[in-house]
Order: structure tokens, then C-alpha cells, then sequence
């Protein structure tokens, strides 16, 4: 439910089955396909009666198939990253602590009909018939990543402004040189959404300038578990105008505006997205979303933008050992490449947008000790994208922005074939960067290399102990390294078994699950200095990670991603972890 005091559901049969093939299913595992519409559901017949579900995976929405090494006949693996699902309790188990299915309704009246739940569609309240838009009415500029500016009337609405210095510690990079006048755009902006926390749409170095400049910038974020200024305490950024709204609510601006948040299906603890409205025409941005709003979305939206590149992950560039050679990396991110690709198009054709814009791919590991990430992380094209659209459908127009180009909406939907409606930068416009201040960056990472605290080795202990993980039955071993992750000569070794949070100086001779970790040194202190997200480490391809058996702790790694200690829980606060650890070592 978009809102989580909204309770209206509404109820449909998504497939009916006679009693004569509700006889003939087996024990177990059964796939059925609806013959009208091609959806594909799974039904298992069990002990205590049937449980159904769509074949749809919850991490990143691939299919079910049969999992062969599951001899009791009660788990499918997803074909996309091998999670598997046991049916019996609709609990994935593998990984292991992560997602519950969602379960379909069934009736029994002789044969079997599987109901399918779902909240009514948020924005179909307080419907508005679209009036014309004058030329010159609604421009969309982008400016870099996932950076738009909307001009709506008289209004400028701002979305995820990174538009200076990396993203997730040194390891992101703008692609794209944004247009000379962006940041004085963002600071006269009438509103700002921020989608998320990851710091390629939360940028606390362009943010700085914005407090600097302009303190009182209303930005707008969704009530997400996580808030998404968790960090604002700790950041030297002084902004005094956030507001958090709820989910699935118009927020209304003036008689015409009005926008919504929604959370992503996958991720509702940190993700969002978007719906504009102005004078009934609705532009949909959907942003990092793997499953925006459980995948309920709005069709015939005037404009709709979407993340589309892939790439955005340490899976699988920074393992190493085992089968992760550079030949099954190649392929495997081939691969994952087409898929997404495959996806987002066929989202796309589904929902009809009468215009379509793929943006929040455009980073590159531009930094010289990341060449190795550049090379291999091969990302998906926006103009291979449109292609795949415009295959598949000539009904929607597709746009593949460059910094500072111009979308009329009015002159694209009167007549989308107007090459007026699209203005390109000038030819001398420089588009790609290639200047990214990168000492001026990194040094400041590495300043905590000399922090006066790792110089207490009862730092390690008091670490893990205020990040709060255990009673999991992992030992992990983290290295501190340089910039090629070779062994700091002022960086650590050491080991750190959950079950107990205890710091071993071997290994248990206990069975357990096993992590080995070279972390960047500077990264790895800044990120304890600061008590920041293991993010940076693990997006931001800092680290390199061999792991026995081959296997994804989802529990482990949504801990230190999304769940570490927030500077302010229940309105009582928690000190930076630099401070407490000051206090404990100095009593200060």
C-alpha cells in the first residue's frame, strides 16, 4: 500500500482454474500461464492445501523455474541471479533472511481462482482532464545523470541535483559536463525532490553550495524507514527546509501543480519515485526504482524517465577467486546487460508513454586506480534503448538527452514529429568531462587514514559493536589497502566473527560462512570516522570480496547498507561514531 494508513484494496481474478485441471496438478511445484495474457503464476500443492504466487522473482522481477537440486520438490530458482524460493512458506531462502513472496488469494469453489490484492491507484485521486499547454509552458532541461529541471508555468522543479564531485566515495564520476549555469539553477529552483540516499542523487558536495547559497531550498523526500538526510548532522550542510510527505498523497503546490511520491517495491525502506502533475499532464520519473510502486504504474503519462544503464553494483567486477575470471564477468555482464535492456523496454511499451527519456546512467569510474572498473563494467547505451522502444512500438516518442537540451512538452504533444520541440545544445557545447579535481576529492578521504582514533586498537571492537550486527554465523576478514589492494602499511588485518561479535586472531574451526574484504583504506576509515553506509565501499567499487561458499548475505550486507545506527532514532540522538569514539577513548 502506497500509503501506510491507506487501507482500500481492490480484488481480481488473475487466473481460473476448472476442477477438472485443478485434479490433474501434482504434489508440489506447478507453473500455469494465464492463455489471454501470457502471465505466468506458480501454484504448489502441499499437505495443508495450495499456496500461488506470481512467477515473478522480488529482487529484480526475473522468472521462476524448477531448481533441480531440490530434491523435496519446494523451491524454484530465479534465472536472473539464482534466488530461490521456497513455496511451501513463500520465504526466500537463498539468500537466506531476505524477502517473504507475496502471496495471491485463492477461492475454492470446485475448481481454483487466484485473486490478486492491490491498493487502488493513488493517482487516480482527485482526477484532472489535461488542459492545452502553450509553447513555452512546460520545458524539461536535463543537465547531467539524473538531474532534470522542470519548468512548469511559472513554477522550476529540480530533481536529484548531482552536479559536482564523485558519487559513493571516489568510485562515481560525472559523465557528462553539466551546463555552466546548473548550479545557479538549482539554487533558484522552486522545488527539489531527492529520491534517495545514495549519493549519486543525494550529492552532499553540491548540496554544500546550495546551503551556502540558498539554506532555505524547499526539498521535498518520501517517508521512507531510512530517512534520506539521515547523514545531515555529520555533513557540514546547513539546509533548513526538508519536508518529508507521505506516500501516495497529492502534495498540491498552486491550482495546477501538484506531485506524488511513491516507494519502490523492493526497496520501500530507501527508494522512491515521482508523478508530476501540471494542468493535467502527468510526467512519471521512476528514477533507480527496481519495482516503482510494486510495479502499479500509470499508463499514457505524457512524459516518462527512468534509470536504464546497469553498472550501478560491485556484482560482479570487485570478486575475485573462484569462478570469477574476467571471461565469466564479460559474460555474465553481458548478459545482465540484455536483460535490462529487454526489461525496461518492455516496461516501456506496457505502460505508453507518448514520450520517453532514459537518464540516471550517465557516470563513469573515471578515477586512474579505477581504469580496471571502466573497462569491464560495460554499461547499457540510451540510444540503444530507444532503438529497442522504437522496435517495438512506433506509438512513443523517445528522447536521448544531452546536457542542457530542452524538451518543449506542449509543441512534443501537439505534434511529436516537430523538430522544434526538442532544442540540442549548441555544437561548441563540451558534453563529456574530462577534469574531475580528483586530488581534491580523494584527499579528503585519505585524511582519515591519520585520524588520532585508529591509532586505539580497541577502535575495530567498538566499531562493530555500535554497527549492532550478530548472531549470524559469518567470519569475515577485512584488509585495509591501498589503491591497487595491496596491504596498507598503516592499514589493519583482521577478523570479525558475527555469531558472537567476537575478533578472533584465527579463523573457527567451526563450519561458517566466510567473507574476505580489502577495503581501500582511506574509504574504509572515512566511512567508520563518519559512521557512513557501506555503500561506498561495496557500489563504489573500493573493496574486493571473495566469499566461501559463493554465496549472497543479503542479511549481512543490507545491515551495513541500510540499517547501521542513524545520528537521530526516536528523537533521542546518537552521537557521529567519531565522537563516541573519542568519548570512549578520551573521555571527552
Amino acid at each position: 500500500c502506497m500509503d501506510r494508513k491507506m487501507t482500500s484494496q481492490t480484488a481480481k481474478v488473475v487466473l481460473s482454474l476448472d476442477a477438472e485441471t485443478v485434479s490433474l496438478l501434482k504434489d508440489g511445484v506447478n507453473f500455469k500461464k494465464d492463455p489471454e495474457n501470457g502471465k505466468c503464476y506458480i501454484i504448489y500443492k502441499g499437505t495443508e492445501g495450495f499456496k500461488a504466487c506470481r512467477n515473478q522473482c522480488k529482487h529484480q522481477g526475473g522468472l521462476f523455474i524448477k531448481d533441480i537440486e531440490d530434491l523435496g520438490g519446494r523451491t524454484v530458482k530465479c534465472t536472473k541471479h539464482n534466488w530461490k524460493l521456497n513455496l511451501s512458506t513463500m520465504k526466500y531462502v537463498n539468500p537466506p533472511d531476505s524477502f517473504l513472496q507475496d502471496e495471491l488469494e485463492i477461492l475454492d469453489d470446485g475448481g481454483l481462482r487466484l485473486v490478486e490484492l492491490s491498493p487502488l491507484d493513488p493517482w487516480l485521486a482527485d482526477p484532472r482532464e489535461p488542459l492545452q499547454l502553450k509553447e513555452g509552458e512546460v520545458k524539461v532541461t536535463y543537465l547531467t545523470h539524473a538531474c532534470m529541471e522542470l519548468q512548469l508555468g511559472q513554477r522550476r522543479f529540480m530533481f536529484d541535483p548531482w552536479l559536482k564531485g564523485p558519487a559513493f566515495a571516489r568510485g562515481w564520476w560525472l559523465l557528462h559536463e553539466s551546463p555552466a549555469d546548473a548550479l545557479d539553477r538549482l539554487c533558484a529552483a522552486d522545488l527539489i525532490y531527492i529520491s534517495h540516499m545514495h549519493s549519486d542523487h543525494l550529492s552532499y558536495p553540491t548540496l554544500k553550495v546550495l546551503s551556502e547559497r540558498r539554506p532555505d531550498a524547499p526539498i521535498y523526500v518520501g517517508d521512507t524507514s531510512r530517512p534520506v538526510f539521515w547523514y545531515l548532522e555529520q555533513s557540514k550542510v546547513q539546509l533548513t527546509n526538508i519536508n518529508v510527505v507521505p506516500f501516495g498523497v497529492w502534495q498540491n503546490v498552486d491550482e495546477h501543480l501538484r506531485f506524488m511520491i511513491m516507494m519502490d517495491g523492493v526497496h520501500p525502506e530507501m527508494d522512491t519515485c515521482i508523478i508530476v502533475e501540471y494542468k493535467g499532464h502527468m510526467i512519471l520519473n521512476t528514477v533507480d526504482c527496481t519495482r516503482p510502486n510494486g510495479g502499479r504504474l500509470p499508463q499514457n503519462v505524457d512524459l516518462m524517465m527512468s534509470d536504464f544503464a546497469g553498472g550501478a553494483s560491485g556484482f560482479p567486477m570487485t570478486f575475485y577467486g573462484g569462478k570469477y575470471s574476467d571471461s565469466w564477468k564479460a559474460t555474465f555482464i553481458k548478459n545482465e546487460r540484455k536483460k535490462l535492456l529487454n526489461y525496461k523496454a518492455q516496461l516501456v511499451k506496457s505502460l505508453q508513454p507518448k514520450i520517453y527519456c532514459p537518464f540516471a546512467g550517465y557516470f563513469v569510474e573515471a578515477h586512474p586506480s579505477d581504469r580496471y572498473i571502466k573497462e569491464t563494467n560495460v554499461k547499457n547505451g540510451a540510444d540503444a534503448l530507444n532503438a529497442q522502444i522504437n522496435n517495438l512500438t512506433s506509438d512513443i516518442k523517445t528522447w536521448t538527452p544531452k546536457p542542457g537540451a530542452v524538451l518543449d512538452l506542449g509543441l512534443a504533444l501537439t505534434d511529436p514529429t516537430n523538430s522544434e520541440a526538442i532544442t540540442n545544445p549548441p555544437a561548441s557545447a563540451k558534453i563529456y568531462k574530462d577534469n574531475w579535481d580528483f586530488d581534491l576529492y580523494v584527499d579528503e578521504l585519505n585524511r582519515a587514514i591519520s585520524c588520532e582514533i585508529f591509532k586505539h586498537p580497541n577502535w575495530i571492537q567498538f566499531y562493530y559493536t555500535w554497527a549492532g550486527f550478530q548472531n549470524y554465523n559469518l567470519v569475515v576478514r577485512m584488509i585495509e589497502t591501498d589503491d591497487n589492494f595491496e596491504p596498507h602499511p598503516l592499514g589493519c588485518d583482521y577478523l570479525v566473527d558475527f555469531l558472537d561479535l567476537s575478533f578472533p586472531t584465527t579463523i573457527p574451526d567451526r563450519e561458517h560462512s566466510y567473507l574476505e574484504l580489502k577495503n581501500r583504506v582511506g574509504v574504509m576509515r572515512h566511512v567508520v570516522v563518519h559512521g557512513g553506509l557501506w555503500d561506498d565501499l561495496y557500489i563504489g567499487f573500493q573493496n574486493r570480496i571473495s566469499r566461501d561458499p559463493d554465496i549472497y548475505h543479503h542479511k549481512f550486507w543490507n545491515h551495513f547498507q541500510t540499517e547501521l545506527p542513524c545520528p537521530k532514532q526516536h528523537s533521542h540522538y546518537c552521537y557521529p561514531v567519531s565522537l563516541l569514539l573519542f568519548r570512549h577513548f578520551f573521555g571527552c
